[in-house]
């Protein structure tokens, strides 16, 4: 880890932004007292992550990436053996696992088996499994990956809940929309570095532009036609393997000037800026690469 450097304010959403290997999961488990710091220092809950890793993970809520759930267990025998582990008086246990099963919606599956629960349900149950300890942070890796759009909004409703409850957010996403929706503040990560940091929106402002026209042409026409554009832009051009994106204040306005040099696009799309152009800008690559 090189030049991560960053403060946590409680009851904030912060997102940890970046590709596959940018050393997200490697942080996330620094500060879940899983790893031990590499190097530097880091503080916890007011705590030493070493010294005080138990007591910190009892203060601490966990969200990996894969659901761990007992598929051979019901979904509330799966809160009520979770609550032992942190030596809770059984009365508390099944006090909360009944709250939390409500908040996560899932009541009236309490009594059902695991394994044919959907997979927005098993993330649900998964979240409600990581809350029976009333944490203060609640760490999420990859909270709504493989979920279908519906899903992850109701994974969205909740998180929101939470955060709105006092409850301290970090996560880790690929979803930029996601990142925009929940995230109070986000670092851009790229090969174990921080290289930004800052709101959504200051993000966007500071590295993209207000609008982005995207751009398709036939193959045989690709070349030809982004060069005759860059003349136009030639500091905001980017090219991808199958489009050309033009980040301009004013969309519509490129549209026509790009007409009126002739030059006609298979489809064009105006759009507003979104992270996943901040991260482009930064690194030179989309997300999932």
């Amino acid at each position: 880890m090189d030049g991560i450097d960053f403060d946590l304010y409680q009851g904030e959403a912060f997102g940890f932004l970046g590709p596959n290997g940018a050393g997200k999961s490697s942080t996330m488990r620094m500060i879940g007292c899983v790893s031990p710091p590499t190097e530097g220092e880091l503080t916890i809950l007011g705590g030493d992550p070493v010294r005080d890793g138990t007591a910190i993970r009892a203060r601490l809520g966990v969200v990996p990436q894969e659901d761990t759930l007992d598929v051979e267990l019901t979904v509330r025998e799966n809160l009520l053996v979770y609550g032992r582990y942190f030596g809770l008086p059984r009365t508390v246990i099944r006090e909360r696992t009944d709250q939390l099963l409500d908040f996560v919606q899932l009541t009236d599956r309490a009594g059902d088996m695991v394994e044919p629960l959907s997979g927005g349900m098993k993330r649900r149950l998964t979240i409600a499994r990581s809350l029976i300890n009333d944490p203060e942070i609640l760490i999420l890796d990859e909270p709504t990956t493989g979920l279908d759009p519906q899903a992850r909004h109701v994974v969205w409703d909740r998180l929101y809940r939470l955060k709105q409850r006092g409850v301290t957010l970090i996560l880790t996403t690929h979803y930029m929309d996601e990142a925009e929706q929940l995230c109070d503040r986000l670092v851009v990560m790229d090969h174990a570095t921080i290289v930004a940091e800052g709101t959504p929106r200051e993000l966007i402002g500071r590295y993209s532009t207000a609008e982005v026209l995207e751009l398709r042409f036939d193959p045989a026409m690709h070349e030809q036609a982004v060069e005759k554009i860059k003349g136009f832009y030639p500091e905001r051009t980017v090219v991808t393997a199958d489009r050309l994106l033009l980040y301009v204040a004013d969309g519509e306005r490129a549209q026509a000037q790009i007409r009126e040099a002739g030059i006609e696009p298979l489809t064009e799309l105006v759009r507003r800026s979104t992270l996943e152009d901040v991260f482009l800008h930064l690194t030179g690559r989309t997300l999932i690469d």
